[in-house]
């Protein structure tokens, strides 16, 4: 398992750190190369997460702030259904 984290226009530094935790927890036992990328806006309060990993595994998911999906937990959360899906 190899997971690399990209954090662009987030912000906060614990948030980013508390983010790639919850990231590499997540993905830790999955096979596979996986890389994970936020990307903030300036514009509104959305990130953009995609996220990529082996055999062409690809998904995105925009996180809006103002739904509380910028808390470390719920970006967790929303990663774990996502890569979830590709083994159902």
């Amino acid at each position: 398992m190899s997971v690399t984290v990209e954090l662009q226009n987030i912000g906060d530094v614990p948030v980013r750190s508390e983010i790639i935790a919850v990231v590499e927890h997540v993905l830790s036992d999955r096979p596979g190369v996986w890389r994970v990328t936020i990307l903030g806006s300036r514009a509104s309060d959305s990130w953009e997460m995609k996220v990529e990993g082996p055999k062409g595994y690809e998904r995105s998911y925009t996180l809006i702030g103002s739904a509380g999906e910028h808390q470390p937990q719920v970006v967790g959360n929303v990663l774990a259904k996502l890569v979830t899906a590709q083994t159902a």
